[in-house]
């Protein structure tokens, strides 16, 4: 997965787990950066009567690095805030909710947007309002428009929305867990079966997504919009965080939260913790400023899973098996972005300092038509250049680690036929869909619509 439970403690708090992050020019605002990030992984649409929502205590933030150093320069913060209307009835809607202030709306919830410029704060939007859960037609009638009366407009040309959506992630997780099995391969694993078509393990679930727009050059160092792709200023660095009060306090009213807060969870290249950070370090991971990211360098050098893969699938792999160096071309893609000459017209190199960062590249602009294999597939607009909500990330990264990339930096190794062609087997369009517009992520399932996995 993604980010989808992805270390041991933060698995056990789902309102804090981070599942995705998202960084890309808007295709139909180009002057303008979009950032989501998702959190409650696995969202079963019918689970109620206590839908889910986010944390009242817990501190989201979205983090831009303009400077290469691993530290935020510019953060936006989102505060949750629960209320109920009628304290009396276990229903999370006492009837239809045709409006997001509807009376019947019982149990919702209004946030606060901070913007942080170095040391000054600066509140920009404040009691906004979250559209409902989806549960059904008669609860939620006209869901599309519910959902985007809680787009809002802050000033100087920005939008932000946070409410549930539709998993834009897809991939088969069942058979990536059974030994790294690949459904369109499988007759190739060391324990065989027949091929077939990949299965879209998320195709039922939503995720609940903060997400903002914001004009370019509210981000870059310089403070204006770059068109010159070479530029170092046309390269930022992004990451999602949330964190929590040390202090907690159990009182007749409730639990209150105090003192310092604390990092729990973050996400910047997807599948960074879920499958290069060894298992008893993902914790730590979690807690730690991507600043300091040169602890965990020596994992993205020698994936654990580049070392699996010619096993389990034996006699595929064989330069990929006989590969013994360090992977400059991953520690590139993950750590400090890909530096110029490597790929004609691109980069997004943001210095020496290795730190796990979606870097994004501001003045490519977006494409027409994606190609769902981002640079590998020729579209200098999609991961690893930030990362589109539509970006087949399993297949770029299994090809990535496969060796696919290895001729980036070094020109005379010739990856394995395999390397360029293997693939999970989930692409879009299928389960998944998305709009064309903020926030880009579709509408979620309803509870009532939902089918059964096994359907």
């Amino acid at each position: 997965m993604s980010s989808h439970r992805e270390a041991p403690e933060i698995s056990k708090d789902p309102v804090a787990d981070s599942t995705d992050t998202y960084a890309f020019v808007s295709p139909d605002r180009p002057d303008t950066v979009t950032l989501i990030t998702n959190y409650i992984p696995l969202e079963d649409p019918a689970g109620g009567p206590n839908f889910f929502e986010f944390g009242d205590d817990v501190l989201y933030k979205i983090n831009v690095d303009h400077t290469g150093d691993g530290h935020a320069d510019v953060k936006y913060e989102f505060r949750f805030t629960t209320h109920v209307r009628n304290p009396n009835t276990f229903l999370y809607n006492t009837g239809p909710i045709d409006s997001i202030t509807s009376p019947n709306f019982n149990r919702y919830q209004t946030y606060t947007v901070t913007e942080v410029r170095g040391g000054e704060r600066k509140v920009i939007g404040r009691n906004l309002l979250s559209p409902p859960c989806n549960i059904g037609p008669r609860s939620t009638p006209s869901y599309a428009h519910l959902a985007n009366s809680a787009i809002h407009e802050l000033d100087g040309g920005m939008k932000v929305f946070a409410g549930q959506r539709l998993d834009g992630f897809y991939v088969d997780l069942g058979s990536i867990f059974d030994l790294a099995d690949l459904r369109p391969f499988q007759n190739l694993h060391l324990i065989p079966s027949p091929a077939m078509h990949g299965v879209d393990s998320l195709r039922a679930f939503n995720v609940h997504s903060i997400a903002i727009q914001v004009p370019i050059r509210k981000l870059t160092r310089s403070g204006r919009r770059p068109t010159n792709p070479m530029s170092r200023d046309a390269v930022v660095g992004v990451w999602a965080s949330a964190l929590r009060q040390k202090g907690t306090l159990r009182t007749h009213r409730g639990v209150v939260q105090s003192g310092p807060f604390t990092q729990v969870s973050r996400l910047g290249n997807p599948l960074f913790n879920e499958v290069i950070v060894p298992m008893t370090e993902k914790d730590l991971w979690n807690t730690r400023s991507p600043a300091y990211d040169s602890a965990f360098a020596k994992y993205v050098a020698h994936p654990e899973l580049a070392k699996l893969i010619p096993v389990l699938y034996p006699g595929v792999f064989p330069h990929l098996a006989g590969l013994k160096r360090a992977r400059a071309d991953l520690l590139a893609i993950l750590l400090t972005g890909i530096p110029s000459g490597i790929i004609d017209g691109f980069q997004n190199y943001t210095g020496s300092t290795q730190a796990d960062e979606l870097r994004l590249n501001v003045a490519i602009k977006p494409t027409a038509h994606p190609n769902i294999n981002g640079i590998l597939g020729g579209d200098l607009a999609g991961f690893p250049n930030g990362r589109r909500v539509s970006d087949d990330i399993v297949t770029i990264e299994l090809r990535a680690i496969a060796g696919a990339t290895v001729p980036l930096v070094d020109p005379s190794y010739k990856p394995d036929g395999a390397a360029s062609l293997v693939t999970d087997g989930v692409t879009p369009p299928g389960n998944v869909s998305y709009l064309s517009r903020f926030p880009y992520l579709d509408h979620p399932v309803s509870g009532y619509d939902v089918k059964p996995l096994s359907a």
